[in-house]
């Protein structure tokens, strides 16, 4: 048997190796979670067994499911990958969730803590079936939400003029912020994103015509050169949610809330920007949501034209850097249609960045 982890293509005999997600594998969505984990939540956060349900929601860096309990929901649990993300970096997205629910108007997810006030479980995985990790399973539990993922919504656009006020909300609040001494998150630097060492794949290594290739190396090359004067100034930076697209931003009431801050790190502010088109560049109507995006930004905060040109240059970079996650990822992460269109589009609007340095917007 193969499949398609965050590492890429294993067997069976080299899953325990390869990817302690392996454990999940054959889950699909609404699946129940594995008795052991069930086990050890119910136990942490002091629910009774029998009327707490736990199902899967979906895998990708981390994984997630649903908690009901007499079946209602009750919240949102993430089990975060084993030595992907250490605790205390778990403990600084959550210090940062609560600082932003507390100093912005932008809903964001309650942190539930356990009886004794700690915010994650450290759980360790029994030997059967087959153990796929040797450090604990670090979870922590969300408020669940009422409401629609903008993504499942049949037009989400209109809703961007709102997402990009909010960025500029959480970027005017990352720059006030006076972060506890201990905090910790990584960083989104262009090794990052780009090249053999990059976090979620190199996009050379996804199926490519030797046409796409070159488009690509030379979007690539271009981009590079674009923002140069950013990675060597080093202006613009500073901590952001890092993946503000409508995968992560809830609706209820026309009220938007975000979620998911998993991402969250050190970067520069427009790469906000970029990721809030992630997977959707190709598509005709993205300029449009571009600019909307923009205008609700610069409600906030200002932008010149010198700014715009390095954000779409940075839009081009995380285009090619979801290319790299497609190699590295499960295939049922994305809307098939989406999916389909990752390599082929990138092809396109490769073309177009080519073309115009501002290829996003016109």
């Amino acid at each position: 048997m193969t499949w398609t982890t965050h590492y890429g293509t294993v067997t069976d005999s080299t899953v325990a190796a390869a990817d302690p997600f392996a454990v999940f594998a054959a889950l699909q969505k609404n699946d129940d979670a594995p008795a052991w984990l069930a086990e050890a939540v119910t136990a942490g956060w002091g629910l009774d067994s029998m009327s707490t349900t736990i199902k899967l929601i979906a895998v990708s860096e981390n994984a997630t499911f649903r908690l009901e309990v007499d079946g209602r929901p009750r919240a949102v649990l993430r089990v975060h990958r084993p030595a992907y993300v250490d605790p205390q970096q778990i403990a600084s997205e959550l210090t940062w969730v609560q600082a932003l629910a507390a100093e912005t108007d932008v809903p964001v997810p309650e942190v539930l803590p356990l009886p004794d006030g700690s915010l994650m479980l450290a759980v360790d995985q029994p030997a059967e079936p087959p153990k796929t990790a040797d450090g604990p399973w670090y979870v922590v539990a969300f408020a669940f939400i009422e409401g629609e993922v903008l993504e499942d919504m049949t037009d989400p656009r209109p809703y961007y003029r709102r997402i990009g006020e909010i960025t500029a909300q959480f970027h005017d609040q990352s720059q006030r912020w006076s972060r506890p001494e201990d905090f910790d998150r990584f960083t989104w630097n262009i090794e990052d994103m780009l090249g053999e060492g990059s976090r979620w794949g190199d996009w050379r290594n996804a199926e490519l015509t030797p046409e796409q290739q070159s488009l690509m190396a030379a979007a690539e090359a271009k981009a590079l050169q674009e923002v140069a004067p950013l990675t060597q100034s080093g202006q613009g930076l500073g901590l952001i949610h890092a993946d503000l697209r409508p995968s992560n931003i809830m609706s209820a009431g026309g009220e938007l809330t975000v979620i998911d801050f998993d991402d969250c790190g050190f970067s520069w502010f427009l790469y906000d920007f970029a990721s809030a088109f992630t997977f959707i560049e190709h598509e005709t109507y993205t300029p449009a949501i571009a600019k909307d995006w923009i205008a609700g930004y610069t409600s906030v905060r200002p932008l010149n034209q010198d700014q715009i040109s390095y954000a779409c240059a940075l839009s081009m970079i995380r285009r090619l850097q979801m290319v790299g996650w497609t190699t590295t990822h499960r295939e049922d992460a994305l809307p098939p249609a989406i999916w389909a269109q990752q390599v082929p589009g990138t092809a396109r609007i490769a073309q177009n960045y080519l073309t115009s340095a501002t290829w996003l917007l016109d």
